[in-house]
């Protein structure tokens, strides 16, 4: 898809891959919902990119909320008249094996990694099919294909998000909604930081680290040549 003047809607904006997104495809000429609970921080960021000559809406919104996300799909098709690409973002992890795994962590975060990005897909899929076409890109990540003691919980829900983008990716076909599934590997962010439960040393954790920018690229690659899949070494 050719990115200058589509409408793109970004969830997890205020920082991390999702902060670096936002610039990337604001450089690429896109018109920018950026979507987080910060909403200082997100208001902050879209006066700095109109005063760039970008056209950009702050929302906040608790993804993990289906109705707020539904209010804030709604918000940027009202804002901008249509809607191109969603770019489901957001995600948190939580730590701890299987055995003594905190089950009300687990339940948050499956509400915010899978839930929100399906209900994201429910508000986004009524108003692409009526434009024609549009563009979802979930953010899974290479841990869903791995087995890490301690990050059990977060693989699943990303195994889950995974299935769910393959099956919309054939549903959604006749409709001209392409589906892609992005697979970012360790990415030096605070997403560690922010996980729930206990912060123990994972395995792997001094592996090299993707920065957030090198992430985006492949993301705004993604969203221009629309493979099925993405991933950091491509």
């Amino acid at each position: 898809m050719e990115i200058r003047d589509k409408v793109v809607f970004i969830t997890g904006a205020s920082a991390g891959i999702g902060l670096a997104t936002v610039r990337e495809f604001a450089a690429a000429g896109a018109k920018l919902a950026l979507v987080a609970r910060s909403a200082d921080v997100l208001n902050h960021l879209a006066k700095e990119l109109q005063n760039q000559g970008i056209e950009a809406v702050a929302i906040s919104a608790d993804v993990s909320d289906p109705r707020q996300v539904q209010r804030a799909i709604e918000e940027t098709v009202l804002h901008f008249g249509r809607l191109d690409v969603i770019i489901n973002n957001v995600g948190q992890a939580v730590v701890g094996k299987v055995a003594d795994l905190n089950l009300n962590d687990f339940r948050k975060i499956f509400e915010l990694n899978v839930l929100g990005a399906v209900a994201a897909m429910q508000s986004a899929i009524p108003v692409m099919r009526r434009q024609g076409g549009g563009l979802i890109i979930n953010i899974s990540s290479v841990v869903s294909k791995m087995h890490i003691a301690g990050l059990g919980a977060y693989a699943a829900t990303k195994a889950a998000l995974n299935m769910i983008s393959d099956t919309a990716r054939d549903e959604l076909a006749s409709d001209h909604i392409r589906v892609i599934t992005v697979y970012p590997r360790s990415t030096a962010t605070d997403f560690g930081k922010n996980a729930l439960g206990a912060h123990e040393q994972q395995q792997g954790s001094s592996s090299p680290k993707d920065t957030p920018e090198m992430v985006a690229k492949r993301i705004l690659i993604a969203a221009l040549d629309e493979p099925d899949e993405q991933y950091m070494d491509q």
